[in-house]
């Protein structure tokens, strides 16, 4: 690719800057070639020419593309220069707050200058077992490397941590110590890795102080070696120091200051401990914790500090100069060095004579020489740095005796922890040694990248061309050759009268001709060394003196006689070069404190620091030469401290200074870029042809293209796995990349754009033919219009002529037509005046004869009905006298009641004749109306005749106006007839409505009412349900965190023993001798193995076998025996059972008094009521009394006999104790058995008051009724029955006449005896209808109580035809069962109050006998073990006597039974219980019962125990349930990486568990157990601690089984989840650096193996399977299924926070689709309500964060409102590390995360960034008993179980 073409328009460039080093621009013309400038457009938008020469300006760097901003590997930019790295570095720094950036294989690490959270254990154990590349950069990926790599190469490595002060380098290398300490902790309580960290304080302490640059830093080299044994655990530590800089114990630069020890130690003057040492400041007090820890004696500490405070007291002792200027001298007040003295414990005259004074000695003679005053200064400050500096060492060496191990080491990681390159404005003999030592370690590290790069070449087969890279060797000769600047410098020293500036002249006139040496101009007293970093100018003052470190050797002699030990042990260490002195026997360490072993006395004062330096130097080179390197490099962001705050001034000179742009200059020299062949093929194949794509080869697909598209054939190399470029290359494919998108996307666009231009047309076309269309409508309507309003106009004018006509001629003939009417109107008038004349005269005659007619009618009626009156009131008399007398009389209520429907019918049958004669009667009035009209019409035609003959005629007149007055009176009537049934029929009609208005109203209200009581009802559920729930919920968390807790201790004891045996077996691989060794006979043989305490059974036993066995004991041992006051116990908790038995049976008789006829409740007696219960609660209340009275005799006799057991004086005290026992209980078993007499007594009373009572009432209740009686005798006499009669026969009559009762009845005595005889046969209809309830109620009552007393006499029969078999007791109970039948018999034909009573005492009576029958089964039970005991005695003297030959098992048969069929049981001998556990635990094989039931092995071992409990053998059950539990645990620990043996062993466990639940005879647990499963039940032990040490087994077992699950899904979530295609061809591919390729990789292997999403799914499968085919309970399947998918959701989203490469679009795409890849497979498999799916939310929720959009401020709410799972940190984080995959996405900008943090800030949540993937669920093992039952366990034959025997 051209130049031109590179340089084209809006090509993107940096150009030089004084302030920002660097500055972007944009080319805005084309360059060609030629030109002398370059037009650039800056980024504020203003132009520049840029001069271009072809000496002074060359073109400016090219930008790399935006895709590629930001990336973890600086050799993964195209463009390989400073401002592409310093540009990088800055934007993660300050955009994505990333400190840590790879640079080939160095890490560059900038000083965040604040604290950040990623450094926690869950970081730690993120990176642990992880590829260097495949996880952001961090320090524990290079200390996870180094470590890989010593476990894989078995090679020793070293990790090199370099920068200048403050840049962070002592926090670096304490955080890469503490990551191998987590990682390769000890395996034993040695506590190595504390003790390692543990140093760290204590030598910042004595070498750190504070600089200009730095608060804390280091003033001294050190490399500490980590040792590992053969399992790469850390066994001991060593420490090396370089270069002490002991100057500054006596000067400090200004706003520096001393080591932090001297005022640590002067803060703590004030302790009553260092008074003695007379120091006075007021700064931090430290503490020498640490110093003990770190194996420095308490004494010692005191001497340290006396040491320490000598140091300060010698620094400020006055030398007073003489007069002559040549001598000097000590006043003798001196308090200091007076204090120097006291506290060396060394002689002061002799101290005060030296510091002033030297010795000479020649070959003639000795002599004592004055010292001038700057002499005896330089000798005192001298003596102070020494006196230091062998402190210093003192402590190092301590240090390292208490790091070393005796163990042999098998490897070691260093760390060096070392100075980085210095140049300050005056710069001395310290900084010279520093950059000295920095020029080697440069020469080191850029041999070690070349090495690298030849090995990557060599591995892909690519030819190799020598790069041509910096060699600073010729540097290095300047200053260690032979002449060189060291030899010079110790040449000049051995002068006796050298000083800097002949030394300085030396160097002038030797290496004037050296390219890295030059002489200043403007000095004669400096020099210039051009370093790697750059140049340095050294001033040559003070070098002689520093090199020398003179001190005298009087004042060292006066040091050795020192009358305390560490004085003296400080300077006699190098008095031999033999055997190392009695102070360091143990020592093993080659190299101390930085210095070889001298040789000699002489000598070790001869060697100069220089030699010192440059000989530790070269032993240092060697240790790391000898090593794998790995580098890290810190730079410091600025100079003021300040936290994420970028100087890029300072960055470039640090970034030249450590080498880490001459690693980017060697990359660049070669082939930079790397891609994989697919990788290639994925993001370049919208390049390539159709053609190529047909093509199966991808690497020849890839190979063809590059061909076509770069020409250059040098420009790239194909290797074996990859395609190696040339810097620029990837960005030149980019490049095109980009144009082929830009291009497609402006087809695209084009035809997107023609086409809306298409539809814009067409929208415009139509809507102008539809305006035309209107307009043209518009105007036709228009034209319309007028023609309508013309032809209107004619219309108006014709139709206003017609009208104006037509009213003229109405009004025309509405005259003629007035006219008429009138004179026509006249005649008529004129005629009928006549004809009504005569019409009057007929009315009058005709009323007057009807009148008269009528009138002597009513006479003869009204006499009739007097006579009628009279008659019917005597016989109304005689038969109401007749009725009064029948009523008395009892046959008259039966024939009363018989009758009742008769009358009923015949009072309706009168109510049907009465409506026919009301027929009738209306029928009689229209015939009488008719008659009437009739006879009218006669008397008008003869008032016509006599008009016609009588024309005038007063009568007439009169007769046609009474007439007329009656016509009125007439139809007066009838209105009035009418009217009275209009107001009759409205009034009905109104109170119909009324009616139907207030039961709407009713019916509304009821609705209402009825809402609102739902509505109260629905908010009080509410509330309630709201209130429980968060109860619910509160109490769930508080269980759930017991739970944990449980749990987590269960986990911590399981671990601790798990460390316990292993240290046992240490013990006995140390200690171990050849032999049998045998435990004492006495002892358990398993009782070792047992961490459980033991469960004594005895305590099942009665008081009576208490008793025999005191007996059998003795009185001794049972004093001292703690089983009797179990037993003691035991009896006080029967006592309480039987107290709340007899108080159920009592409330039981009660409620079925009760309940016994279902008579109302009306019936029962209310003060028999409360008298039954105050009597009960009484009762209660004298049982409650008793129960607490026999628990405090039960405590006065433990008191009694523990003070017995403990005064053992005299046997007859354990008598009397013994006596006073036995009689107690005696005592207490008589009281117990009068009392459930009185009980059942008081039952009898109670229940036969209750019932004599209950039936009287109802007796009276039923035949008594006063007011009924009274009522009948009323209801039903004559009188009223006569006015009823009457009644009902005229209420039918006329409507006018019905109306008025008066009419009829003046008094209304016939209507109030209708109204009353309604109500009677209201009320005795009701009165039936109780009658026949209550009848019906009692007759199902007495059904329901014949079959149960049916089905109690079948029951009893059973049972004593079962007795009858037994033994002679069974007659009494035969003859007692035919008393109850007789009696029952009886009752059944008796009343029902007797039949009631008689139950009631057969009830109890039954009672009665079972108890009798308990204390006869007890009595058996007695006799039955005292059988056992003298069988098992004589069975002993047989087995003793017998021969070796094993006898025949006898079984004790205890019940006799019809059946012999298996009972669920298996019996063996104690001689086989290890037969049995090696068996069924031991060799057992989860294939070897598969194809049988589920969990047999439990099956089996319960049914063992169950025979163990049939036969009361308390030591068979202990010994059984012990090597059950120890057994498993052996072969749990033997096979703790297999999931199915742990998945078997969990199943089984449960199961056992359950099983001893299930036949536990606990109520709680026996309702789902059918009735042969109760009768399995175990009968004499309680085995509930045992239940709690198997759930706490099952517990272990989970933890163990989830433990190994995840370790097998480990490896596979991150591949699965976030790396593999589930979506072919979604995931883009970035450009990658040097990390993920060759170092990281197990290249014999092939690299870590890549796993599906469907791998990961058939894991989970066969996980699922395994624990379905074991017989697992589905709730722990689901528990375990929970607990992977957590993991699954840690890990993903882990490395999903600690991945940029993972964190874009096509992740969370990916991501997505697996997430419901796995949701398919839990709802495949049934577990979606699991809480699976819970687990994942955080996950879930990071994949859409990657997918939505992240822009706005409405984006900004979305994601606070859709991420509520994840944590502020962790949104930020994903935020800072989503990544682009090509130009056209956008990045995430700081304001948006800033928007994000400012929403979320409120948030209360945990900062912690990780998961934490160890996190485990309390487990719960739900209760589920089991539906076989064990008499159908088949044992197949392959188990080899025949020793055992089914019973």
């Amino acid at each position: 690719m051209s130049v031109t073409e590179l340089y084209s328009r809006y090509t993107r460039v940096w150009i030089p800057d004084p302030e920002e080093v660097w500055k972007p621009a944009e080319i805005i013309k084309d360059y060609k070639e030629g030109d002398t400038v370059l037009h650039l457009k800056l980024e504020d938008e203003s132009t520049l020419e840029y001069s271009i020469g072809p000496k002074d300006h060359a073109l400016p760097f090219l930008r790399n593309p935006d895709i590629l901003v930001g990336e973890n590997d600086l050799t993964a930019l195209s463009y390989l220069h400073e401002p592409a790295v310093l540009h990088n570095l800055k934007v993660r720094f300050l955009e994505s707050n990333h400190i840590y950036t790879y640079c080939g294989i160095v890490l560059v690490a900038i000083n965040p200058y604040e604290q950040l959270q990623i450094y926690g254990e869950e970081v730690i154990n993120a990176y642990s077992g992880q590829n260097m590349g495949d996880m952001d950069p961090h320090i524990f990926a290079v200390a996870e490397e180094a470590y890989k790599q010593m476990a894989r190469d078995e090679k020793n490595q070293s990790i090199i941590v370099s920068g200048e002060s403050g840049a962070g380098k002592t926090v670096s290398a304490k955080y890469a110590m503490r990551f191998f300490a987590t990682v390769g902790g000890s395996a034993n309580d040695t506590s190595v890795e504390e003790k390692v960290l543990a140093s760290s304080p204590i030598m910042e302490a004595i070498g750190n102080a504070k600089t200009t640059r730095n608060d804390n830093s280091s003033r001294f080299g050190k490399y500490i070696q980590i040792g590992f044994d053969r399992r790469y655990h850390i066994i001991g530590a060593n420490m090396r120091t370089y270069l002490l800089e002991k100057s500054r114990v006596v000067f400090q630069a200004e706003e520096e200051r001393n080591y932090h020890i001297f005022y640590q130690l002067c803060a703590s003057s004030s302790l009553p401990e260092f008074k003695d040492l007379t120091l006075m400041s007021n700064i931090n007090i430290y503490h020498s914790d640490t110093v003990c820890y770190a194996g420095v004696k308490e004494i010692h500490q005191v001497s340290i500090f006396k040491v320490i405070a000598s140091i300060l007291h010698l620094g400020n002792v006055g030398i007073v100069s003489e007069r002559d200027g040549e001598s000097c001298h000590i006043n003798r007040d001196d308090t200091h060095l007076h204090h120097f003295c006291r506290l060396l414990g060394i002689e002061q005259e002799q101290m005060e004579h030296w510091l002033c004074r030297r010795k000479l000695v020649t070959t003639a003679e000795t002599y004592v020489k004055n010292v001038s005053y700057a002499q005896a200064v330089n000798a005192r400050d001298a003596l102070a740095k020494h006196i230091y500096a062998h402190l210093f060492d003192w402590i190092v060496e301590h240090i390292n005796k208490a790091l070393h191990t005796s163990t042999k080491q098998h490897s070691f990681i260093g760390v060096l922890d070392i100075y980085g390159f210095e140049t300050f404005e005056i710069n001395s003999f310290e900084q010279f040694c520093i950059n000295y030592a920095n020029e080697k370690l440069q020469q080191q590290f850029n041999s070690h990248v070349f090495k690298l790069e030849q090995e990557e070449y060599m591995k892909e087969q690519i030819p190799w061309t020598l790069i041509d890279f910096y060699d600073n060797q010729p540097c290095i000769d300047l200053i260690e050759a032979k002449l060189g600047i060291l030899d010079l410098l110790d040449e000049e020293c051995k002068v006796p009268k050298g000083t800097d500036q002949n030394w300085a002249q030396k160097l002038y006139s030797k290496h004037s001709k050296s390219g890295h040496f030059e002489k200043p101009r403007m000095s004669n007293r400096s020099f210039i060394v051009v370093h790697f970093a750059d140049k340095v100018e050294y001033q040559c003052d003070g070098f002689l003196e520093k090199n020398r470190d003179t001190v005298y050797e009087e004042q060292i002699n006066i040091l050795k006689a020192s009358q305390f030990q560490l004085v003296a042990d400080l300077f006699n260490d190098g008095k031999d070069a033999g055997p190392p002195s009695a102070t360091s026997k143990t020592s093993k360490i080659n190299v101390r404190a930085a210095k070889p072993a001298p040789k000699g006395h002489n000598r070790e004062h001869r060697k100069t620091v220089g030699t010192q330096f440059r000989n530790s130097l070269h032993l240092l080179m060697d240790t790391l030469n000898a090593t794998t390197p790995h580098y890290v490099r810190c730079i410091k962001p600025n100079d003021f401290k300040e936290s994420f705050v970028f100087d890029s001034r300072r960055a470039v000179q640090q970034l030249r200074a450590c080498g880490v742009l001459e690693t980017i200059r060697i990359s660049a020299a070669g082939y930079p870029s790397r891609w994989t062949y697919p990788d290639f093929f994925s993001r370049y194949r919208v390049l390539m042809t159709k053609k190529d794509m047909t093509i199966g080869d991808k690497k020849q697909v890839c190979k063809n293209l590059l061909e076509t598209l770069i020409k250059d054939p040098d420009k790239f190399q194909f290797g074996k796995t990859k395609i190696f470029f040339r810097a620029g290359q990837v960005a030149y494919l980019e490049k095109l990349r980009a144009d082929k998108f830009r291009f497609a996307c402006i087809n695209i666009q084009k035809t997107v754009r023609g086409w809306l231009q298409r539809i814009r047309y067409r929208k415009i076309r139509k809507s102008a033919i539809t305006l035309q269309r209107y307009g043209r409508g518009y105007l036709a309507r228009r034209y319309a219009e007028m023609l309508r309003l013309t032809r209107a106009a004619l219309i108006c004018q014709k139709q206003y002529r017609m009208v104006r006509v037509r009213r003229e001629y109405l009004r025309t003939r509405r005259a003629v037509i007035t006219i008429q009417a009138f004179a026509r109107g006249m005649f008529i008038r004129r005629l009928y005046q006549e004809f009504l004349l005569h019409h009057k005269a007929m009315i009058i005659q005709k009323t007057i004869r009807g009148w008269l007619v009528r009138k002597k009618y009513l006479r003869a009626r009204y006499a009739a009905i007097v006579i009628q009156c009279f008659y019917r009131r005597v016989r109304a008399k005689r038969q109401l006298k007749q009725l009064k007398i029948e009523a008395r009389s009892a046959e008259h209520l039966k024939n009363l009641s018989v009758g009742m429907e008769n009358k009923i019918v015949q009072l309706q049958k009168k109510m049907d004749n009465q409506s026919k004669e009301y027929k009738t009667q209306n029928e009689q009035l229209v015939v009488t109306n008719t008659a009437l009209g009739s006879e009218v019409t006669k008397l008008q035609k003869e008032v016509e005749t006599l008009r016609s003959r009588q024309t005038a005629g007063t009568q007439v007149t009169s007769l046609q106006e009474e007439l007329e007055k009656l016509r009125a009176e007439l139809q007066e009537a009838n209105a009035q007839k009418k009217q009275i049934e209009e107001e009759f029929s409205n009034e009905k009609q109104g109170l119909e409505q009324v009616r139907k208005d207030r039961v709407e109203e009713l019916e509304k209200e009821n609705s209402l009412l009825k809402k609102e009581k739902e509505e109260m009802n629905r908010r009080i559920q509410t509330s309630n349900q709201g209130d429980v729930s968060q109860k619910e919920i509160r109490l769930q968390v508080e269980l759930d965190e017991e739970r944990q807790r449980y749990q987590n201790l269960v986990k911590e004891y399981s671990r601790l023993e798990q460390r316990y045996e292993n240290l046992q077996e240490d013990m006995s691989s140390t200690k171990f001798h050849p032999g049998h060794r045998r435990n004492h006979s006495n002892q358990s043989s398993l009782g070792s193995d047992s961490n459980y305490p033991s469960i004594n059974m005895s305590e099942a036993g009665d008081t009576d076998d208490t008793i025999q066995q005191v007996e059998e004991m003795g009185i001794e041992k049972a004093a001292m025996d703690l089983s009797v006051f179990m037993k003691l116990q035991k009896r006080v908790r029967e006592l309480e059972q039987e107290r709340k038995r007899l108080q159920t049976n009592l409330e039981k008789v009660e409620e079925l008094s009760k309940h016994k006829g279902n008579e109302p409740k009306s019936s029962t007696s209310e003060d028999d009521i409360n008298a039954d219960l105050a009597y009960n609660s009484l009762k209660r209340q004298e049982l409650e009394t008793e129960n607490k009275k026999l628990k405090n005799d039960l405590n006065e006799l433990r008191k009694a006999v523990a003070d017995k057991a403990s005064d053992n004086n005299s046997s007859n005290e354990l008598q009397e104790g013994y006596n006073l026992l036995l009689n107690q209980l005696k005592a207490a078993n008589e009281e117990l058995d009068v009392r459930k007499e009185e009980v059942l007594m008081l039952k009898t009373q109670i229940v036969n008051s209750t019932r004599q009572s209950e039936n009287i009432n109802h007796i009276v209740t039923t035949l008594t009724g006063p007011a009924i009686m009274s009522f009948f005798s009323f209801a039903f006499s004559p009188v009223c029955l006569l006015r009823s009669s009457v009644s009902l026969a005229l209420c039918y009559s006329d409507a006018s006449k019905a109306q008025d009762w008066g009419y009829l009845n003046e008094d209304g005595e016939l209507g109030l005896a209708y109204q009353g005889l309604k109500q009677v046969a209201r009320l005795l209809e009701a009165q039936l209808q109780t009658q026949s309830r209550q009848h019906k109620d009692e007759l199902e009552a007495l059904h329901t109580q014949i079959e149960l007393l049916k089905d109690n006499l079948e029951k009893k029969q059973e049972m004593l035809d079962h007795f009858s078999t037994l033994s002679p007791e069974a007659l009494v109970e035969f003859s007692v069962q035919q008393e109850i039948t007789r009696l029952t018999n009886e009752n059944l034909v008796r009343p029902y109050l007797r039949y009631n009573l008689l139950y009631m005492m057969v009830i109890i009576f039954l009672q009665d006998l079972k108890e009798l029958v308990e204390k006869l089964e007890k009595n058996e039970k007695k006799l039955k073990k005292q059988l056992r005991i003298y069988m098992k005695k004589v069975q002993e003297l047989e087995v003793s006597q017998a021969t070796k030959s094993r006898p025949e098992l006898t079984r004790q048969v205890t019940v006799q039974r019809k059946e012999k069929d298996f009972e669920g049981m298996l019996e063996y001998y104690k001689d086989d219980e290890a037969l049995l556990v090696k068996t069924l635990i031991t060799d057992m094989k989860p294939n070897a019962v598969s194809a049988t039931v589920p969990c047999l092995p439990a099956y089996i071992l319960f049914m063992c125990i169950r025979h163990a409990d049939y036969i009361n053998d308390d030591q068979k059950v202990h010994s059984l349930l012990t090597a059950n539990i120890n057994a498993i645990k052996k072969v749990l620990k033997r096979n703790n990486d297999d999931f199915e043996m742990t998945s078997f062993w969990l199943a089984n466990t449960s199961r056992l568990l359950h099983c001893l639940k299930q036949y536990s005879g606990d109520e709680a647990f026996m309702t789902q157990n059918t009735a042969k499963q109760n009768e399995h039940c175990l009968k004499n032990f309680d085995l509930a601690e045992y239940r709690q040490v198997l759930s706490d087994l099952s517990i272990q077992i989970y933890q163990q089984l989830v433990r190994v699950a995840e370790g097998i899904m480990q490896p596979m979530i991150v591949s699965a989840m976030l790396e593999s295609e589930s979506i072919p061809s979604l995931a883009g591919v970035k450009p990658m650096g040097y990390r993920n390729r060759s170092s990281s990789l197990d290249c014999e292997s092939g690299g870590p193996v890549g796993y599906t999403l469907q791998a990961l799914i058939k894991q989970l499968g066969q996980f699922y399977t395994i624990m379905a085919d074991h017989g697992l309970d589905p709730e722990i399947s689901q528990q375990v299924v929970r607990q992977l998918f957590y993991s699954i959701n840690a890990v993903t989203l882990n490395n999903l926070l600690l991945r940029k490469d993972v964190c874009s679009w096509s992740t969370g795409m990916q991501l997505r689709y697996n997430i419901s890849q796995l949701e398919e497979w839990l709802r495949g498999k049934n577990l979606h309500q699991s809480g699976a799916v819970a687990t994942l939310e955080p996950v879930i929720q990071a994949a859409q964060l990657l997918q939505v959009k992240k822009k706005t401020s409405q984006d900004a709410e979305a994601i606070c409102s859709l991420c509520t799972a994840l944590s502020l940190q962790q949104i930020v984080k994903i935020l800072n590390l989503y990544t682009p995959l090509n130009e056209f996405e956008e990045r995430v900008t700081v304001s948006f995360i800033r928007e994000i943090q400012n929403r979320l800030q409120d948030r209360i949540e945990n900062n912690q960034l990780l998961v934490d993937t160890k996190y485990t669920f309390p487990v719960l093992f739900p209760y589920t008993p089991s539906a076989l039952s064990l008499e159908t366990v088949h044992i197949p034959a392959s188990l080899s179980l025949d020793f055992l025997t089914r019973v």
